[in-house]
Formats: C-alpha cells, structure tokens, sequence
C-alpha cells in the first residue's frame, strides 16, 4: 500500500465515523449534569403566581372572568 491509499477514508470509514459522532451526539445530553440549584423545602412551597397589574390588565383584554 501506498501512503496515497492508506490516507483515503474508504465509504465504510466514513459510516463508522458518522454512526460514531451521531452516537456521541444523542448521548451527551443524557449525561448527568453537574452542580444543578436545589431549591429549599421552603422555596418550593412558596407562592409562585402573583396577580400583577399585567396579570389583571391580560385577563380583562381577554375576556376571562376576574378571580373572586
């Protein structure tokens, strides 16, 4: 063999790597993330939903009926 021919990716090559990086691709989102926030017992029963001026200027544009 030549070096001219040992250099050339033969089309069988070439599939494995493509399978190789699309492998490489689908698995690297479903690694485990590092240092991910927790949040506290009490921040996760905190209200969250707070009926602002836009909350209530959205909902009346819109028709819906206001919270009694």
């Amino acid at each position: 063999m030549t070096t001219e021919s040992q250099s050339k990716i033969g089309r069988r090559g070439f599939f494995r790597i493509v399978g190789a990086g699309a492998a490489a691709g689908t698995i690297a989102p479903l690694a485990p993330r590092a240092a991910v926030a927790r949040e506290t017992d009490d921040e996760k029963r905190k209200a969250r939903y707070r009926e602002s001026d836009e909350v209530k200027t959205y909902y009346r544009v819109n028709r819906y009926p206001p919270k009694t």
